[in-house]
């Protein structure tokens, strides 16, 4: 007796719901089983005290009543501490069955002894109570049909068979209205069972879709960390060679050389600060994902963070014929240089990228306690349907063809993430043909001690000794010409061995610029903190990695030592050195 839909579900559902019936069976049947003693209890002493029962009767019937209470108590007891599995469903509900039976039939029998002749107000009494536990018993039994009637029909039939064989005519129309009675029961214990059997199916589906998508959602991600992986070792690998590449560049044009050599070299230069560009893109994801870039705002002044990012892709723009218009201000904001010039960069370049005609407007503006910096463009506009997918990974509104010239689509996710760590909102309207406009809303500064922070920064150069440890030889080649065209001394090493020979040899070096990932799984930090150790003093060090795992970067970066990331631009690289040479020494910690 179940409900119809239930007919097509597969086996396995079938039983997991057959399973939770019986668990409600047992869970609900506990107080109704208790409650109905007592019923049966107050009713037999009403009847005592009216006279129409004798004690002994009533004894018998309530040693019985007690006795199979505390049988299937017990098995209840049992069941709950045995906690069967689904497949067990069925030898349990029959123990349950049996007992709701030996009650019913115990009701049944009894009744022909509680209903006094010739006192019809006590025998509606009877009648009243049964119905009453018939009822309870609903709730109780009706999670597993044949457990409610296995206990309706034989505690009322026989009472519905006594009031028949009175003969009189009340108990004729009682005994028709009892009969009515029977098949309402049936339906509302039948609609109760089938909206209990649905939600139970329900129920499991619905789990058994979670639990798919869990599992799914496991596999997506296995497939992402292995992709990622792939995409980190691929990237060390590819980055190396590039990497030396930059710095062979960047040591020839120290050379006197012939114009026309010059134009070669200004192409070469052009060609890995283009590959530099995708990769650098790529890592930057990497390191936003793997929590590794953390901000340190000041005090900036907003002109000449507008006048970088202007200034180096005026040649794009005018190259396109657009036009780069900055608005001057004398506004400053409180935020951190590096990261908010990568947000504008960005900003400017999408907006110089896909503006065919018109112009791009950059500019800043107050907006309450803050300042909105703005760039507006007459592009081609994003249809209101991509606003949120222009910020996911990959995605571009106007390359269908994927044109190399045209970024990778990770300009605005790298934005969105940047500007969530800096805790500035970030907004965007567009018009599809008419243009977009992006705001970035700081806190405002005072202007005065921004451009006094920015006086403070400026580095002088310096020069001194330093040791370069890679397991590349031609990155090793590339640093010592290029160190050594910025007036440095270098000695070039392959790994911590050479390099604290080199020490014991009598090295002191001024700064120690060390690959993170060497040759036979040797690191960089432990490199550096033995060569430390072997000096007895804090050398300023500089680590270098082409890596993208976001779990090695965030171990390059706990060590607390600068972290730049092949291929390297030179410049940044002399920035890098100079700044750290101006540091004053310390003894190593610990």
């Amino acid at each position: 007796m179940s409900a119809p839909h239930t007919a097509t579900a597969s086996p396995a559902l079938t039983q997991r719901i057959r399973a939770e019936q019986v668990r409600m069976l047992y869970a609900n049947a506990g107080f109704p089983m208790v409650t109905t003693l007592g019923v049966a209890g107050g009713l037999a002493w009403v009847l005592i005290w009216s006279g129409t029962l004798r004690p002994v009767a009533a004894g018998v019937w309530l040693t019985a009543m007690v006795l199979h209470t505390a049988v299937r108590q017990l098995t209840r007891l049992a069941f709950l501490r045995a906690d069967p599995p689904d497949a067990a469903w069925k030898t349990w509900a029959d123990r349950f069955v049996i007992g709701a039976f030996v009650g019913a039939v115990t009701w049944g029998v009894g009744s022909l002894w509680l209903l006094a002749p010739g006192r019809f107000d006590l025998q509606m009494l009877v009648v009243t109570v049964l119905m009453a536990v018939i009822y309870g018993g609903m709730t109780g039994f009706g999670a597993y049909l044949p457990g409610f009637f296995v206990f309706f029909l034989p505690a009322f039939l026989p009472l519905v068979v006594w009031f028949g064989v009175q003969g009189d005519v009340l108990h004729g129309v009682c005994t028709g209205f009892f009969l009515a009675w029977v098949p309402t029961v049936v339906v509302l214990a039948r609609r109760y069972n089938a909206g209990l059997v649905q939600a139970l199916e329900l129920r499991f589906i619905n789990a058994a879709l979670v639990e798919d998508l869990t599992a799914q959602k496991a596999i997506a991600e296995q497939a992402s960390l292995a992709k990622s992986r792939f995409l980190a070792s691929a990237s060390h690998d590819l980055r190396q060679p590039v990497h030396a590449l930059g710095m062979f560049v960047g040591a020839l044009r120290g050379h006197r050389l012939e114009a026309r050599s010059i134009a070669l070299i200004d192409q070469v230069d052009a060609s890995v600060a283009a590959l530099d560009g995708l990769f650098t893109s790529l890592l930057d994801i990497s390191r936003l994902d793997a929590g590794a870039v953390r901000g340190e705002p000041g005090d900036i002044a907003v002109q000449p963070l507008l006048d970088r990012v202007c200034r180096d892709l005026a040649a794009e723009a005018q190259g396109k014929g657009v036009a780069l218009i900055q608005v001057p201000t004398a506004l400053a904001i409180r935020s951190d240089p590096v990261l908010l010039e990568r947000v504008m960069r960005n900003l400017v370049g999408n907006a110089v990228r896909y503006t065919e005609t018109g112009s791009v407007l950059v500019g800043a503006r107050r907006r309450g306690a803050g300042v909105s910096l703005e760039v507006w463009d007459t592009g081609c506009g994003i249809p209101e349907a991509q606003t949120e997918a222009v910020f996911e990974e990959f995605f571009q509104v106007a390359n269908p063809d994927r044109d190399r010239t045209k970024g990778l689509g990770l300009g605005l996710p790298i934005v969105r993430r940047l500007t969530d760590i800096l805790d500035h909102p970030l907004a965007m309207h567009s018009v599809v043909g008419k243009g977009s406009v992006f705001r970035v809303l700081a806190p405002r500064a005072d202007a005065a001690e921004a451009l006094e922070a920015a006086a403070e920064q400026v580095l002088t150069l310096a020069t001194g000794l330093v040791l370069a440890i890679d397991d590349e030889q031609a990155i090793r080649a590339a640093m010592r010409e290029l160190l050594t065209g910025w007036g440095h001394q270098v000695i070039a090493v392959s790994g911590g061995a050479h390099a604290l020979r080199a020490v014991a040899d009598g090295a002191r070096p001024d700064l120690i610029v060390c690959d993170f990932r060497l040759r036979d799984g040797e690191s960089g930090v432990a490199v550096i903190a033995a060569l430390r150790e072997a000096l007895g003093e804090a050398v300023p060090a500089i680590l270098l990695s082409g890596d993208t795992a976001p779990e090695n970067l965030r171990l390059a970066l706990a060590s607390g030592y600068p972290l730049l990331h092949k291929p390297l631009a030179h410049a940044r690289l002399r920035a890098a050195v100079s700044a750290l040479m101006r540091r004053p020494r310390e003894a190593p910690a610990g």
